[in-house]
């Protein structure tokens, strides 16, 4: 069905279950206790048209509905509300910190949702229909979606924290270069998933403020657990953000006192060999008059009068406290 834009439709019946409904069906009048779902794939031309010239919505939430790039919010209109939320991506292969966008219109009796790429949230919420234990009203759906995305947030923060903490520990133990390219994708990872968790999390505290036919007392109470939740991945993302900003630190102070100490070495063997070099030299001028020349242990002299200066030099370094 999602081949043609429709991924799914259904009339919910107010106890939990619903009818699965087609293209055709959609025109048809929505009975009295019922609520229509309808959820599309806003890349499909068939969806956009739909959209456009059936669905009877305001030009403004179509706008809305069908743009490219959009940040979690809500709107409140006077015959509805409009919310876009993000989830986790993940699809196989795909980065989860690459959140797909949801966008749905919610009125009275009808919610009409899209997407470009698949959520899981939203199969979960499907699957929950087919067995009869589905929303039994359009706050019950929205406030049903935005538990099954923030649900799936747990584990892949849950991953991001145990990868910082398990870089810290290599940090502390081990000098490999690699640890700076898995900081990286840590603290790019973040900041990803910061970017958008930040304005569903105000997006959810202001829906749940709500005052309209939409949204009843109890699921305004699930609207602020559910921020409640997001303010606590918030959290734990300015804390995963602030161990990596440390840990770069202290990566970059370990790297900076490991060449330190290899040009301390340097220093210490090129102080020990410049006066040696100087005289090796000096000696090895193709001049006339350079003595010893005529003497077989010239050679054996002038080296152990090398070694001699060398093991001074090495002394008196120690005395000034250089090495």
């Amino acid at each position: 069905m999602s081949a043609d834009g429709l991924i799914c439709a259904y009339l919910l019946d107010g106890q939990g279950g619903g009818t699965s409904l087609d293209w055709q069906d959609l025109g048809n009048p929505i009975p009295r206790d019922a609520i229509l779902w309808v959820h599309l794939n806003r890349s499909c031309p068939k969806a956009q048209s739909w959209l456009l010239e059936e669905s009877g919505l305001e030009p403004l939430v179509q706008e809305a509905l069908s743009a490219n790039e959009s940040r979690p919010r809500c709107v409140e209109f006077p015959g509805g509300l409009l919310l876009n939320m993000r989830g986790v991506n993940l699809s196989p292969g795909a980065n989860p910190e690459d959140m797909v966008s949801i966008r749905l219109w919610a009125e009275g009796n009808r919610v009409i949702s899209v997407r470009r790429r698949p959520l899981m949230a939203v199969n979960d919420l499907k699957e929950k229909i087919e067995n009869g234990r589905g929303p039994s009203s359009v706050a019950e759906l929205i406030a049903d979606l935005a538990d099954g995305l923030v649900e799936r947030m747990a584990s892949v923060l849950s991953d991001l924290s145990d990868g910082a903490d398990e870089l810290e520990d290599q940090i502390v133990t081990t000098q490999n270069r690699e640890l700076r390219s898995r900081l990286m994708d840590i603290r790019r990872q973040t900041i990803a998933l910061r970017r958008y968790l930040i304005p569903q999390r105000d997006a959810m505290a202001h829906l749940s403020t709500f005052q309209n036919a939409v949204l009843d007392e109890r699921s305004r109470g699930r609207l602020r657990e559910t921020a409640d939740s997001l303010t606590r991945y918030v959290e734990d993302l300015e804390s995963i953000r602030e161990k990596g900003a440390v840990l770069a630190d202290e990566l970059a102070s370990r790297l900076t006192d490991q060449m330190n100490r290899v040009i301390y070495v340097l220093s210490v063997v090129a102080g020990i060999f410049l006066p040696l070099s100087l005289l090796t030299g000096l000696l090895g001028i193709n001049v006339g008059g350079i003595p010893g020349t005529e003497n077989p242990w010239s050679f054996a002299i002038v080296s152990a009068g090398v070694v001699v200066l060398g093991v001074f030099e090495f002394f008196l370094l120690r005395k000034l406290h250089w090495i």
